[in-house]
């Protein structure tokens, strides 16, 4: 064998890391996309109730994930969670579920991106493409990015969240500040009634839906400075921003047309509610801004997950569950570039059988990638919550009641519960179709005992004596100079 790999290193902050996992979120693209669905087809104009009662599950999940974090030194999120907790096995199932989870929002989103990006051109007179050829150009320079360091990505993230997150505030001030549309500023948020009404199930699952990304922070543990302080504070810093953003512009969105009229709109123009919500409060030049902002809002969102995913490839290669040259990091980028570029592999593949295939980008590549997606997320973070009880109870690593017990256990039993609604109404999250459903239901759990099989035929890789990260260790800086 050769010299050591070098482990991921670097000296992200909690800020940097809050743009990138944010920017997953692609918050924007909520605001213009799962909002309006929320609305028409889940709980009407209550439905900024269900984004403050997510985000309360979630700070739940946060605080046992967070509680963790000191005790789990590897980069990999889940993965490393779920296998201190509850065994190599299951570990590596949830990790190669997590690859499927994050490669299906990619898929997602690429299919979305190609479509939207076509009809943004056009409309400024220039050349139109088939949505491949869009999603192709954006995917070599997704390629690109992923494979140089992290701090590139974090800076263009930066740049392309603030954007998005300004223009949907100012609409936000402009509609708080005018009182409200013609009934005024909307209380059905408050209302228990309104709360209840409707198809709760489905106002739940996209409202979980929104949040995908958020937990992505202990993927960057490697290249976090002070890991065990950055990544809880960029855990919790996301969890609001989020939270407070969705809850805010949706109350306001509803507000801007009156809690009948958001509903009849919704139900049926769910794809221009907010622009046309944006070019009737604050002009049509801005409407315009916002469409390309929207292109670049799930832009962001695939960079982001690209990173996220590439790190479980970096992760597993250095378990021995995929070739070992996946933990390979770049000598000049100090990035995981063969982890990366496998990611844009899989994820060229995927978008190629769905262009032979001849799916439509949005009705069925975005809708059943999405579906998948959430589903793989929940059942992770269920698990996650069960491994983080299971953790403490044998290791008694943390006495604290609260933080070891009672707070995972309340977000195992939400967790559970968003689960099994959007179990239920999975088949009306990708187009209504059953039989599809159940299809891709199993794709997800063959996807799950095939990393358990491999973790029982392929033994993990022995500790070596890798070179300390430059983040955590201040004497290695000199070692490395």
């Amino acid at each position: 064998m050769g010299a050591p790999t070098p482990r991921l290193s670097g000296t992200l902050g909690a800020g940097s890391i809050v743009f990138m996992v944010v920017a997953a979120a692609a918050p924007l693209t909520v605001i213009a996309g799962a909002v309006p669905l929320g609305i028409g087809a889940g709980n009407g104009a209550a439905f900024p109730a269900m984004f403050v009662l997510c985000a309360v599950v979630l700070a739940f999940f946060a605080v046992g994930f967070c509680a963790m974090s000191p005790h789990v030194p590897d980069a990999g999120a889940f993965f490393t969670y779920i296998r201190a907790g509850l065994g190599r096995p299951l570990g590596l199932g949830a990790a190669f579920l997590a690859l499927a989870t994050y490669a299906a929002v990619q898929a997602a989103v690429f299919g979305y991106v190609g479509a939207a990006l076509d009809e943004l051109v056009t409309s400024f007179g220039g050349p139109s493409l088939p949505w491949w050829g869009w999603t192709f150009l954006l995917m070599a320079l997704v390629a690109v990015l992923g494979y140089r360091h992290i701090e590139l990505s974090s800076r263009v993230l930066g740049v392309l969240l603030v954007a998005e997150i300004a223009v949907v505030l100012v609409l936000d001030a402009v509609v708080v500040g005018s009182g409200g549309g013609p009934e005024g500023l909307s209380t059905a948020f408050l209302q228990p009634t309104q709360i209840g009404s409707g198809a709760v199930g489905i106002a739940v699952m996209f409202a979980i839906a929104s949040f995908i990304g958020f937990e992505a922070t202990a993927v960057f543990r490697d290249e976090a400075r002070d890991p065990d302080r950055t990544i809880p504070r960029a855990t919790y810093l996301a969890l609001a921003v989020v939270g407070v953003f969705y809850a805010l512009s949706t109350w306001a969105l509803v507000s801007a047309w009156g809690d009948g009229a958001v509903v009849s709109e919704a139900a049926t123009n769910p794809g221009t509610l907010l622009t046309s919500t944006v070019t009737t409060w604050l002009g049509p030049v801005a409407g315009h801004v916002v469409g390309i902002l929207l292109v670049t809002s799930i832009f962001a969102a695939i960079l982001s997950f690209h990173n996220v995913a590439a790190r479980y490839w970096y992760a597993l290669g250095g378990n021995r569950a995929l070739p070992e040259a996946c933990a390979r990091t770049h000598a000049r980028h100090g990035s995981p570039h063969v982890a990366s570029l496998s990611q844009s592999g899989l994820s060229f593949v995927i978008i190629a059988v769905c262009v032979v295939a001849g799916l439509d980008p949005v009705a069925q590549v975005f809708a059943w990638a999405a579906g998948v997606a959430t589903l793989g997320l929940l059942v992770l973070m269920v698990v996650t919550c069960l491994a983080v009880l299971v953790f403490f109870a044998r290791t008694g690593a943390d006495r604290r009641v609260w933080h070891t017990r009672v707070a995972p256990t309340l977000g195992l039993v939400g967790l559970g519960v968003c689960l099994v609604l959007t179990i239920a109404n999975f088949p009306t999250l990708i187009g209504g179709s059953t039989g599809l459903a159940v299809v891709l239901g199993g794709v997800l759990a063959l996807v799950t005992v095939l990393g358990i099989v491999v973790a029982l035929v392929r033994r993990e890789a022995p500790p070596t004596p890798a070179v300390r990260n430059p983040s955590s260790d201040p004497t290695s800086e000199k070692e490395l100079a």
